[in-house]
């Protein structure tokens, strides 16, 4: 490390603060917007997540400024949270219609002097989070990143080619992570299509209509706990938040926080094939209903016992075999939007009444025969899927491991 240099990032960057908003004006370029969500859930950009991004507007010289280009990196520089802000991704594709939103931050580096993935993966080191959680500006409940702290971030940098050899140990660990993640999704999606098939097109008029209560057998409800133990405060858990829940807990990396809860309420914490499902959602525009199951392997995965929140509600089901058609029958019904007229509103926030969806809703339910065939072909991609994600966290823990030592010159590269 003797041969690295210190400089500030504005001294091999460009940096600029991006004030594009999600509207549309009828004047202006039609664009895709990469907003702050897009950034914060997602280590890089490439055309496949762009699909998703929301269309809006911005006239010709916001898109000379921020369209998203090979090598950039984005930073986000506002949030309610010291620790949100300054969380990065990159850029790994030149786009053509892709600008980034405001709250962000898109830099730049200058050829030669700067790689784009290092600076990257340099922004998920210790000494960069506590830069920005130490120097991070605003009052009350902002916190922001203003242009001169971000240019006067402080990079410890050696060589260019090693800085490329450096990113490229870590992307191919990420890039592994990646092709783990679609051939998961690609398995979620021949379950769905085997749902449909078995129990859309070719449903038996001969079975039970019944609403989702047949289906549950106890309501465990959740628990925020306090962040430190203290009291009678004392048993150490993990919490799942609405925002660790799509389809299946552990899908991806996940930080679900550290809390301790009192030893009385131990009854609510989360056992195999018990249901996660998000009952708040957060924010007036944020839906709710989103579902996800817990298995033995994502028990596993986590190194003390899992509850979920109090946005969350946590239930038990009557029958294990009936596990994948209620996860399967329940996720149809959110994709086709049938839990919005099951919303109520607590001071402007959405909150799913559950009671009453649960009670009112009605789905079939298939003979037991056929419950236990489709819980066994589930069961065998859902084994894939688990083997995927397992390895995703070794790859992740080892990304973390290395990242450290080869940021700070303690590991060699040849």
């Amino acid at each position: 490390m003797s041969n690295w240099q210190t400089k500030k990032l504005g001294e091999v960057a460009d940096v600029k603060l991006s004030n594009v908003d999600k509207k549309t004006k009828p004047d202006e370029r039609v664009v895709r917007l990469c907003n702050y969500t897009d950034v914060y859930k997602n280590s890089f950009i490439n055309s496949d997540k762009v699909e998703d991004f929301m269309i809006a507007s911005c006239n010709e010289n916001e898109f000379e400024k921020f369209v998203l280009k090979k090598g950039q990196v984005a930073i986000t520089k506002d949030s309610e949270k010291r620790d949100d802000i300054g969380i990065s991704t990159y850029i790994s594709e030149n786009f053509d219609d892709v600008v980034l939103g405001y709250h962000l931050s898109l830099i730049t580096p200058y050829e030669n002097e700067l790689d784009g993935r290092f600076l990257h993966y340099w922004f998920n080191t210790k000494q960069a989070k506590t830069y920005f959680e130490n120097n991070a500006g605003g009052s009350g409940q902002r916190c922001t990143l203003p242009i001169d702290i971000i240019k006067s971030v402080p990079l410890k940098l050696p060589d260019f080619p090693t800085q490329q050899k450096i990113a490229s140990i870590l992307s191919a660990l990420d890039d592994k992570i990646e092709l783990n993640n679609k051939i998961n999704d690609n398995l979620e999606q021949q379950a769905k299509t085997l749902y449909d098939y078995w129990f859309v097109q070719n449903a038996n008029p001969k079975w039970e209509i019944v609403t989702l209560n047949n289906f549950i057998k106890s309501d465990k409800s959740g628990d925020w706990g306090k962040e430190e133990g203290q009291g009678n405060y004392i048993t150490r858990v993990e919490c799942i938040r609405g925002a660790d829940i799509n389809g299946i807990i552990g899908k991806g990396e996940m930080k679900t926080p550290t809390r301790f809860i009192l030893e009385k309420n131990r009854n609510k914490i989360l056992s195999e094939n018990d249901l996660v499902i998000e009952i708040s959602g957060g924010s007036p525009t944020q839906s709710t209903g989103r579902l996800a199951y817990i298995t033995t392997e994502v028990l596993e995965r986590f190194e003390n016992p899992l509850i979920c929140s109090n946005f969350c509600k946590a239930i038990s089901l009557n029958n294990p075999n009936e596990l994948f058609y209620f996860v399967y029958s329940w996720n149809k019904a959110y994709e086709n939007n049938v839990f919005f007229g099951f919303e109520g509103k607590t001071s402007g926030i959405k909150n799913l009444l559950f009671e009453t969806l649960v009670s009112t809703y009605s789905i079939v339910k298939p003979d037991e025969k056929t419950l236990i065939e489709f819980q066994k072909v589930i069961s065998t991609l859902e084994k894939q899927r688990q083997k995927n994600l397992q390895q995703n966290q070794q790859l992740s823990q080892l990304r973390d491991w290395l990242l450290p030592m080869l940021m700070n010159g303690q590991v060699k590269v040849e």
